[in-house]
């Protein structure tokens, strides 16, 4: 499964990172800051499932709350400090004139106020302590985006592992046979393996397929075991899937609900209690799908279309997160699927 998150119509991303010059030497620090921003009049939702999450202005996204629109997510790195790159995001788009649009009290006009949520990864012992994304992370990542996106060693994967291999930053996407478009971008920083230890592959034979791999030698699977002892329980996974399919924001969560089980399929294990795994889930509302008429009146017509983008978006988003940790490059010795077990490419 090819393709981006920008094959939705109207989706942008954008990256930002320091990478120290040290760090291709296997030391130094790296760290960044990923944005994915919308059209006007696209609806968000988000599911958590890790046990540790830090993220901003989730609580708006439930649907029983007001706000309807979201104008970016933020993905980053830097703990709980990285979500001061979303500062920037928002200050960009505030130039931009785009956000919740107030009235003024008659003294001093009035503005608007972007609506920014975000989440972050773990990983300040890549990153360098005190070298974190800032507002100008954010900014900077803002006003870059682009309808195509780089992978891999990029934006808020550059300090990424996934369990002892480098991680990354993934995307994939699908158009359904209904017409509408589901794509999934990742930054894939897991605690759990996204290799299975035995083989040397993905864990499903399917993703083993789609990118071509095949079994690498013993000695290379078992120098990849021996790595395990640099394992860490402090890391997450964050995600964006959006669709340019018109949904409410209940139908949202329905989707980052299901595109989770993206993650359960690629990493093991995931959603523990130490990571904050984050899906968000984006609709632009470009497409309009005619309801069901054989729903039940009592059921959301909705109902059809969020099973089949939920379901697309599981399959985009564990596509992506392997496309992010093949396409990674080595960072402050963190070695890389291509690098440790190269046979998988023969």
């Amino acid at each position: 499964m090819a393709g981006a998150i920008t094959d939705v119509a109207g989706i942008r991303v954008g990256h930002h990172h320091t990478i120290d010059p040290d760090a291709a030497l296997g030391s130094g620090w790296a760290t960044g800051t990923t944005v994915v921003l919308t059209p006007p009049g696209t609806t968000g939702a988000v599911d958590g499932r890790g046990g540790a999450p830090g993220t901003r202005e989730t609580d708006l996204l439930d649907p029983s709350n007001s706000v309807r629109h979201v104008d970016a997510v933020v993905l980053t790195g830097g703990s709980a400090f990285g979500l001061a790159a979303a500062d920037g995001v928002m200050t960009w788009l505030e130039e931009q004139q785009r956000g919740v649009a107030l009235t003024g009290d008659g003294a001093g006009g009035g503005g608007v106020v972007p609506i920014v949520p975000a989440a972050v990864i773990f990983d300040l012992p890549v990153g360098g302590w005190q070298c974190r994304p800032t507002a100008e992370y954010g900014y900077r990542a803002a006003a870059g985006a682009a309808f195509d996106t780089a992978i891999g060693t990029v934006g808020a994967g550059v300090g990424a592992r996934a369990g002892v291999l480098k991680g990354g930053v993934g995307t994939a996407s699908v158009t359904l046979d209904i017409g509408v478009t589901v794509g999934a971008l990742v930054v894939v920083n897991s605690a759990g393996d996204v290799v299975d230890p035995d083989t040397g592959l993905p864990w499903q034979a399917r993703h083993i397929e789609e990118f071509g791999l095949v079994a690498p030698p013993a000695d290379q699977i078992a120098a990849y075991v021996d790595r395990h002892g640099e394992l860490s329980p402090l890391n997450t996974t964050i995600a964006v899937v959006a669709t340019d399919a018109a949904l409410s924001k209940a139908a949202c969560r329905r989707v980052a609900v299901a595109a989770q089980d993206g993650l359960a399929r690629t990493i093991r294990p995931c959603h523990t209690p130490m990571d904050g795994d984050t899906v968000f889930a984006l609709a632009t509302g470009a497409v309009e799908i005619e309801p069901d008429p054989t729903i039940p009146a009592s059921m959301s017509p909705e109902v059809p279309l969020m099973t089949a983008i939920g379901a697309a978006a599981a399959d985009v988003l564990a596509s992506a997160v392997l496309a992010g940790v093949l396409a990674a490059d080595g960072i402050a010795g963190i070695p890389t699927y291509r690098g440790l077990l190269p046979g998988a490419f023969e």
